[in-house]
């Protein structure tokens, strides 16, 4: 008898040790640049702080380089519940909640310091709120920098210099009502058409901050690089509203906690970028021009008429906020 008790406990230990663990829960994560890109950073450091603080109640499963599509169809994806969280450019954005196009408008910020003030403060967190009413939860506003045009076309000092040029913008119409308003064809596109459309001359340039022409290496297809610094251009890290709404109170918080140190890695990237990237692309053989202030008050003139359209859109009395934000 003793031996049969012997036999049952080790019978039944061995069953305990073959009992699978708790199920994790999945966490796709989606994102349209490498992994050693400022999104990467941010992604990999919102996983870090949520194991970190959660222990192995969730898997993370990481898509760079648009591995879930464009980013359109990636925040689709959250709003339907097939993906869980994605780090974002403001050009799709507006689509879902339109106050966020007001971020693009061009000349808008002074410098990211008044930028990231703006973002982190009421204006920017009433904005994130209202991704609740549209099938996501906005978690923090992240970062790309200030935006500036490449082309294979010819430099730009004046706007003249940018008539008739076949210009990748993103689905944006507050981006698209500037460079029409200079005089430029601006044509939207999903990012992960642009490469091959300037390396075929379907587009003569694009235009984007330091972080993703550096990280791309769009200096392998483009030949001019103006800093014009047209437009601030934040991110967002988006998860689905059904995740959201699934997890516990210490859960959310170890999300939030992950969103906020992410965002921080984003912009130590962006700061280092906007320092050493332009050497780096010199280096790599673009020729580089920086417009002045002068220059730059040319192209504000140059887009006056978009400016009335923007403040229709948004309200003179945001936008005013904004600009006298300290």
């Amino acid at each position: 008898m003793t031996s049969m008790f012997r036999n049952l406990a080790t019978v039944g230990a061995l069953t305990l040790l073959a009992a699978p663990a708790a199920a994790q829960t999945e966490v796709k994560i989606g994102y349209a640049l490498a992994p050693d890109s400022h999104y990467g950073v941010a992604a990999q450091k919102l996983e870090e702080v949520v194991l970190a603080e959660t222990g192995d109640q969730f898997a993370f499963r990481h898509f760079p380089s648009s591995g879930l599509g464009g980013e359109r169809e990636v925040i689709e994806g959250l709003q339907i519940g097939t993906v869980e969280a994605t780090i974002v450019s403001s050009g799709t954005l507006a689509n879902f909640v339109s106050d966020t196009g007001v971020f693009d408008i061009p000349f808008l910020f002074r410098d990211l310091t008044h930028a990231r003030t703006v973002l982190d403060g009421p204006i920017g967190q009433e904005i994130l709120a209202k991704f609740d009413d549209v099938g996501l939860h906005a978690l923090a506003w992240g970062e790309q920098g200030f935006r500036h045009i490449t082309n294979n076309r010819n430099a730009i000092e004046h706007p003249q210099d940018v008539q008739g040029l076949k210009i990748r913008t993103m689905e944006n119409p507050v981006h698209l009502a500037a460079f029409e308003a200079m005089g430029a064809a601006p044509t939207p596109m999903a990012w992960p058409e642009v490469v091959s459309s300037l390396q075929q001359g379907v587009i003569d340039g694009q235009e984007n901050p330091l972080s993703v022409i550096v990280s791309v290496k769009l200096n392998e297809v483009q030949k001019y690089l103006t800093l014009s610094g047209h437009v601030y251009s934040p991110a967002m890290l988006l998860v689905s509203k059904p995740f959201w709404e699934g997890l516990d109170d210490d859960q959310k918080a170890a999300f939030e906690k992950a969103a906020t140190e992410a965002v921080s890695a984003m912009r130590a990237y962006v700061d280092n970028v906007e320092t050493s990237g332009v050497e780096t692309l010199k280096e790599r053989g673009m020729e580089v021009g920086t417009l002045s202030a002068e220059e730059k008050a040319e192209f504000q003139a140059a887009i006056q008429s978009a400016y009335e359209g923007y403040y229709e859109t948004y309200g003179k009395e945001l936008v005013d906020a904004i600009v006298a934000t300290e």
